[in-house]
């Protein structure tokens, strides 16, 4: 499988299953040193999203992530929201490459199972152990295009790099129902319910920079 990856900014399409969670402080992975969790009385906020990747976007491919959500920089033009990635998994050799060598996104490769009959049901697990399973039922009709912004702060070799995204999404509400594997590397969710639940549509999204 092939390891060549488009410059940054990629250019990429398709749809998420997204849940928000709330989740103490001291349960959280460890976050990279350069940047800082945001929390409320001494609880964090966690996003997972279930992705596929598809045309017309330069990459195809499957995803799982959590992002931890983290204090934006202070600077003139950033960002207001902004969350670094502590855990995600692809099954493109391709994608996880350019998410190291690029952001230094953490992207390891796993096995995924997407399942869309009566809803979606996704599940993900490495050669060593499986990771989660989560079954999500949308509510009601995708609302209009709506345009979204944010960073993704990670570090390469001790050094904070900030990465822009821009997306553009339809969204709808829906309900979700988690497994978490509570000795996985998703453990500090197992046994919780997330906040909020969405169905991603017609994403389109623009990560990264343009490089001069």
């Amino acid at each position: 499988m092939s390891t060549d990856y488009p410059d940054e900014p990629w250019r990429l399409a398709g749809e998420a299953f997204v849940s928000v969670w709330v989740v103490p402080r001291r349960a959280l992975p460890r976050v990279t040193d350069t940047v800082t969790p945001l929390t409320i009385g001494g609880r964090a906020v966690v996003v997972t999203a279930w992705i596929d990747y598809t045309p017309p976007g330069q990459l195809s491919y499957h995803e799982l992530l959590a992002t931890v959500a983290v204090r934006p920089e202070r600077r003139a033009g950033a960002h207001l929201a902004a969350g670094s990635i502590t855990e995600i998994w692809v099954d493109d050799e391709a994608s996880r490459a350019g998410g190291r060598e690029l952001w230094g996104i953490p992207k390891d490769l796993a096995t995924f199972e997407f399942d869309r009959f009566d809803g979606f049901t996704a599940s993900a697990s490495t050669r060593e152990e499986w990771i989660a399973t989560a079954t999500f039922t949308p509510r009601g009709p995708a609302g209009p295009f709506v345009p979204a912004a944010f960073s993704i702060a990670q570090s390469i070799s001790g050094r904070s790099l900030v990465s822009p995204v821009r997306a553009r999404v339809r969204a709808r509400f829906a309900t979700a129902v988690w497994t978490v594997n509570p000795n996985g590397p998703l453990s500090y969710l197992a046994g919780r319910r997330p906040l909020i639940n969405a169905h991603l549509r017609d994403a389109r999204l623009l990560f990264g920079r343009h490089r001069r």
